[in-house]
């Protein structure tokens, strides 16, 4: 009896509730999006917003089988987790159907299976496994080698889909190796190259290079008097001019042409608000014209008329924004920033570092899909067609988020045990 008493109030309540709170959220916001005056029911198992409420119900149940699961069971089978997931992604190349331009669905009866969102949970569970279970520090070429190589095949196999929007999540996880020890200089560079990609999309790259090269021998004239500082600056110097003329190659040749556009929109390159810049323009119209209070359940006009796409999978929050207003978009956000800081909480009382290296794994996939896709139904970077957690539609989406928060929270409820 005291062990179940104590199992039950190890378990983090609070962060239970937030998840059921923004599913919750989703759900309404789905009927809201595509609501159907011919199936007026929240329940209705023929419309999206019914079948919403089965993925929901689902995912409780797997969560609960989660918690009831031993926790050495997560980081003893990492490697599996991982397998079978490539294996998934692999399989979607062959027999996957194609949607919007992505083969990024295995099609089961009527329903479709997402595997690149299951590949993020067991990602984070095999980097876990692996910086937990080796003697070598984060610093070490081998160690760092065999993370980009752990985050690299999956992203690989997502771009190939091709589905970029999937890929890049994997890129956040450098966050939890950052926590473990990876160099800041890491993401000092991760910075610059941002930087120099969108300053050679905007300035000619030859005036670019000027600049860059003007700003290096300035560098060199502060530092003359020590040596030390003239090879680590010709080098960065040299290595910014080779991206810099790289930057078009990529962009013409590896960028899909609707993604290419989209940065142009966001970029300010091309105004075209009803071609390329129209899903933007009506996500802004549609967040906007919801003021403070917003115009109320069910009486959204560009929800209800169908002016954004896609509305109740990547620009849920625009159905948000249009019928609950800035006060509503408001406690959205509010739960999700109290979200991640009760995942970090959780990550820095772990005494198991695959748990807290998990935990921070999570954390990073939450916040890269929380910060872009509302990001981008608000014009703040480019759209990249990923769902917000926990509020879009799809079950692929929600059972995988699932999963990923869950496990934290089984780990987390065994915290004073050695995994």
């Amino acid at each position: 009896m005291n062990n179940q008493r104590s199992f039950f109030f190890n378990i983090d309540w609070l962060t239970i509730l937030i998840y059921l709170a923004l599913c919750v959220i989703g759900w309404f916001n789905i009927h809201a999006a595509v609501y159907d005056p011919l199936h007026p029911s929240i329940v209705d198992m023929s419309t999206n917003y019914g079948k919403q409420f089965v993925f929901i119900i689902t995912a409780l149940i797997l969560g609960l089988v989660i918690i009831l699961l031993d926790s050495k069971f997560f980081s003893t089978f990492s490697p599996v987790f991982y397998g079978i997931t490539l294996l998934l992604l692999i399989t979607v190349l062959i027999v996957g159907r194609n949607v919007g331009g992505n083969q990024a669905w295995i099609p089961l009866g009527s329903f479709r299976l997402q595997p690149s969102e299951f590949a993020k949970f067991s990602t984070c569970l095999l980097l876990a496994h692996y910086i937990s279970s080796t003697n070598l520090k984060m610093g070490d070429l081998k160690m760092i080698g065999v993370c980009i190589i752990i985050l690299f095949i999956p992203t690989a196999l997502i771009m190939l889909q091709p589905d970029t929007g999937s890929a890049l999540t994997f890129t956040s996880l450098v966050f939890a190796l950052y926590r473990e020890g990876l160099s800041g200089y890491i993401l000092i560079i991760g910075a610059i190259l941002i930087v120099l990609f969108i300053l050679s999309l905007l300035i000619n790259k030859f005036i670019l290079v000027t600049i860059l090269v003007a700003i290096a021998v300035m560098a060199l004239a502060l530092f003359r008097q020590s040596r030390k500082f003239v090879v680590p600056i010709t080098v960065t110097t040299v290595a910014c001019i080779a991206f810099i003329f790289s930057v078009n190659f990529a962009y013409q040749n590896i960028l899909q042409s609707h993604q290419r556009n989209r940065i142009d929109v966001i970029l300010g390159k091309v105004n075209d608000p009803r071609g390329q810049g129209y899903n933007l323009n009506q996500s802004k119209i549609a967040i906007g014209s919801g003021g403070l209070w917003g115009k109320g359940y069910l009486q959204g006009t560009q929800t209800k008329y169908d002016f954004v796409p896609e509305q109740s999978t990547d620009f849920i929050f625009c159905t948000v924004g249009e019928e609950w207003g800035f006060a509503g978009s408001f406690v959205v956000i509010g739960l999700y920033l109290i979200l991640l800081l009760r995942i970090i909480n959780i990550a820095e009382r772990q005494r198991s570092s695959f748990s807290r290296i998990y935990a921070y794994g999570v954390a990073s996939i939450i916040f890269f899909h929380f910060f872009i896709n509302i990001g981008m139904t608000i014009g703040l970077v480019p759209v990249i067609g990923i769902p917000l957690p926990f509020l879009s539609y799809g079950g692929s989406s929600l059972w995988s988020f699932t999963i990923l928060l869950f496990i934290l929270l089984k780990l987390d409820s065994n915290r004073m045990g050695i995994i």
